[in-house]
């Protein structure tokens, strides 16, 4: 594996001393978040997984590797390299890594590397799904495949509000991926907080989602699991006027033709540029608090 995948000391030192560390994917931070606030943020990130007892492990694909863990340099280098990358899935892996180049992780992706390196605790933004419209385009995010085979436990702010979460939720139920809000009883909506949408479970502390996970493994039970963790409440957006917005941003992907890979992508950009400073405020926050609540689970772990 060593002419694929790079370590930064820090985290090398980490997973040799058996120390605990969080994969963070680099899309929602890199690929969502404009240069240099992408950096400045990337830097919060760590140093609040650091002070919460846990490694940061940023994963990313840099000159034809995959980074497990950047330094502070090839943090300013991969955040100016904003909108020149490649959205990098599963499939894509072998792909960049053979043409050499530069790839922004999403937390499919990211939950494959930390799967292979045996980092237990993924953090992301919000999580992939079932996409509006489905049972016609079939347009299902590879997030789920992977959750659905992967052992590990993914912190996140619920699905991204531009799908049909009961769908996604669904299918989660379908391929038995223990879904866990964290003190709370609802699915969060990404920048939001409601979504109307009732979890199978609650717990209230890092220690108890721990414990369930340790079972799981003791078990032989062969998935993933999440851990739903709503944005804070001075950070979230109003779940109606976001409603609104992505109604209107689906009518205008249909228009424009967008399919595919690049819808996620168009609706995320038509949200955040109708919804101003405020959402890009959340997603801050929530790449932030997310990266807290992973470390703490992966001290308890």
């Amino acid at each position: 594996m060593n002419q694929y995948i790079e370590f930064s000391q820090e985290v090398a030192d980490a997973l040799s001393n058996n120390k605990p560390v969080v994969a963070i994917e680099t899309g929602g931070t890199f690929e969502g978040i404009p240069y240099p606030d992408n950096v400045e943020t990337a830097k919060k990130v760590m140093a609040e997984v650091r002070s919460s007892g846990a490694v940061p492990a940023y994963v990313s694909i840099m000159n034809g590797k995959i980074k497990v863990g950047m330094s502070d340099l090839e943090l300013e280098d991969y955040g100016k390299r904003r909108g020149t990358m490649a959205k990098v899935s599963r499939r894509e892996i072998p792909l960049i890594l053979a043409k050499g180049e530069y790839g922004v992780m999403t937390l499919a992706a990211t939950m494959v590397v930390a799967s292979i390196v045996n980092i237990p605790v993924v953090s992301g933004g919000g999580f992939g799904g079932v996409h509006r419209g489905a049972e016609v385009s079939m347009d299902i995010s590879s997030d789920l495949e992977e959750i659905a085979s992967r052992n590990v436990i993914v912190v996140c702010s619920g699905a991204k509000s531009i799908l049909d979460l009961n769908l996604t939720m669904e299918y989660l139920e379908t391929k038995s991926v223990p879904v866990i809000g964290y003190k709370t009883s609802e699915m969060p909506a990404y920048m939001a907080i409601e979504s109307g949408i009732k979890l199978p479970c609650q717990m209230d502390s890092v220690e108890e989602v721990g414990k369930a996970y340790r079972i799981k493994n003791d078990l032989g039970i062969k998935t993933g699991m999440i851990l739903m963790n709503p944005i804070s409440r001075e950070y979230a957006v109003d779940a109606t006027l976001m409603n609104k917005v992505i109604d209107e941003a689906i009518e205008c992907s249909i228009k424009d033709g967008v399919k595919g890979k690049a819808i996620t992508g168009y609706l995320m950009k038509y949200l955040k540029e109708k919804m101003g400073s405020d959402s890009m405020d959340s997603q801050k926050n929530m790449i932030i608090e997310n990266a807290s609540l992973a470390a703490k689970l992966s001290s308890a772990i």
